[in-house]
Order: C-alpha cells, then structure tokens, then sequence
C-alpha cells in the first residue's frame, strides 16, 4: 500500500512539477517539445504549452523522489517521462480534435497521463494489478477535483 501511495505522488511530482516550474520561471526555458511545428492538419503537433522544461522537471522530480524513496532513480526518471509522454500524447489527440491548447477533455487529460508510467510500475514494481488501477483511478479523481481549487489559488491557469 505504501507503494502505491509513493507512485500516487510520483504521477503527482510528474504532472505538477511543470506546472511549479512555470511559476517559478515565467517564460524562461520554456522552448515548446513540438518546436512549433504543425501537423498535416494546420494544427499545432502538441502545442505552446509542452515544453522543456516541464519535461526536465517532471521526469528529474519523479527520479529525486524515488531515489529518496528508495524505488530507484532510473525508474523514477522513465515513470516521470512516461507520464509526460502521456500528457502529450492527451495533446497531441486534443489538437487533433481541434481543441486548443489547455482546453478541457475530461479523461483524456488525466487517463494516458496515469496509465502509462502505471504500466511500467506494474511490471517494473511488485504492485498488483488492482493496486494499479487504484492508483489511476486515485490520480485521475483528485486531479478531476482538485484543480478548480488550484487554479483559485493561483497555481494553474485554467481551472480543469
């Protein structure tokens, strides 16, 4: 169970890390993964909003605190970006959708972000099966829920 709760907090770090470091750093560092190409569609391929330096704080988040917690950096760094993966992979399907970058997609935001760096832990980790899903089911609720309060604090920009 502790194990669970630690890459609870880990998809956490992941997830919330760039959004700290946006804060923290305004636009600096904040060259976009996808280079501001666009896809054969006219669309943007991920948007402004994945860059760099949300993907070096997210997976070098992750990687502090599994070392600390004795999982393992280099799972803790892979787990990081493979949630980063997955929150682009969320995007790059929004854009096509034709939804703007930060728009709301409720389980598309929160589902791939979880499961991928989840599927790794269930095979990486002696984690049972359902202790994964609990743990997405758990990331994928208190982001649901708790987003609208941090975007009241000021922490986010959007409130979803």
């Amino acid at each position: 169970m502790i194990l669970a709760l630690e890459l609870f907090v880990m998809l956490v770090l992941a997830n919330g890390a760039p959004v700290v470091a946006r804060k923290l750093f305004g636009h600096r560092w904040s060259a976009p993964v996808d280079g501001g190409r666009l896809w054969h569609d006219g669309r943007p391929l991920l948007g402004k909003s994945k860059t760099w330096r949300g993907v070096v704080t997210g997976t070098a988040s992750c990687g502090l605190f599994a070392m600390v917690a004795g999982i393992g950096g280099g799972f803790g760094f892979l787990f990081g970006a493979l949630g980063l993966l997955g929150d682009m992979l969320s995007s790059f399907i929004k854009r096509r959708r034709g939804l703007p970058a930060s728009a709301r997609a409720l389980w598309l935001d929160q589902i791939p972000e979880a499961v991928l760096p989840m599927i790794l832990a269930f095979f990486w980790l002696p984690l049972g099966f359902w202790h994964a899903v609990a743990v997405v089911v758990l990331f994928t609720a208190s982001n649901i829920l708790l987003s609208p309060v941090l975007y009241r604090l000021g922490i986010r920009h959007q409130p979803h």
